[in-house]
């Protein structure tokens, strides 16, 4: 048997392990099934809904209709249907999540494993640059960055990403000075391997276990930072139907129509909860000091 059957056989074996373990947590599980949820109405909006008749458009003589048959979620102050708005929030409040993660992770990750290895004066004045941004809150300076390149999707998602690859950093830098000295790095040096192969191929598989979980609950954070930023004005610009704006936009109405800002809100909750209990169950499940 060559040895790419056998390292498949035990990624796969790794995989099965990794998924009997999740599947015990009762927790993750739920968590996993709110967000898939969540996840396949996001990724239906256009099936759900039509974005031009019930997203955008307004129809001031629907205006404020509390939830009926017609309308689920009830309608907004411009008569546009909450429900259509809620679905298709979800489309892009989680597109925002996931690329502000991504773009966070490989910077970060690349950062990181930079640091990490290498060490001496590089990972010294990489961190110290790394520090110097953490000592200001993440949506403080997420905020900073998008008031100074004007409030849009583009550029929230900008200032989200930046924010985030500071702790980033330092997760992934830790990860890998927890590997860093093993045997099997020694062994490759040995053999002549490349700094690039040795990261690429040794280091950074052995260390996504605490970056996968924190990219997990990554995702859901940048979701509120967004969501935050665009309720104060400076994310997201209306008409464009986002779980933040839509508060925002609600927020006079609280007292007599409290739906338009009930259902973005439990959108919200239910998305960064369901996003933290999977995160949990994943770091339960790729903790090898843990035991059933």
């Amino acid at each position: 048997m060559t040895k790419e059957k056998v390292s498949s056989r035990r990624k796969k074996s790794q995989m099965a392990e990794i998924w009997r373990r999740m599947r015990k947590n009762t927790a993750a599980m739920i968590g996993l099934a709110i967000l898939a949820v969540i996840l396949l109405v996001a990724i239906f909006a256009g099936v759900i809904c039509d974005y031009d008749t019930q997203v955008i458009a307004q129809n001031m003589a629907q205006r404020l209709q509390p939830p009926s048959a017609e309308h689920w979620f009830g309608t907004d102050a411009y008569g546009r249907d909450t429900f259509a708005r809620v679905v298709y929030g979800a489309r892009i409040s989680l597109a925002i999540g996931v690329a502000a993660t991504v773009g966070s992770v490989l910077i970060s990750g690349f950062l990181g494993a930079v640091c990490g290895y290498y060490g001496g004066k590089v990972d010294a004045v990489i961190m110290r640059i790394m520090d110097m941004f953490l000592a200001i809150p993440t949506e403080l300076l997420a905020l900073a960055i998008v008031a100074s390149l004007g409030p849009s999707m583009a550029n929230l998602l900008i200032a989200v990403t930046v924010a985030r690859i500071p702790p980033f950093t330092r997760i992934v830098r830790s990860s890998i000075l927890s590997v860093i000295d093993q045997e099997y790095i020694e062994a490759a040096r040995a053999c002549g391997a490349s700094d690039f192969i040795i990261i690429v191929r040794h280091v950074l598989p052995n260390a996504l276990g605490p970056i996968i979980i924190q990219a997990t609950m990554g995702v859901g954070r940048m979701i509120l930072t967004a969501a935050g930023l665009s309720f104060i004005g400076m994310g997201v610009t209306p008409p464009t139907p986002e779980w933040g704006s839509m508060l925002s936009e609600g927020r006079e109405f609280m007292r007599y129509s409290p739906y338009i800002t009930l259902f973005p809100g439990i959108a919200i909750i239910l998305t960064f909860l369901s996003l933290n209990l999977l995160g949990d169950g994943l770091r339960d499940a790729l903790d090898p000091k843990l035991k059933d």
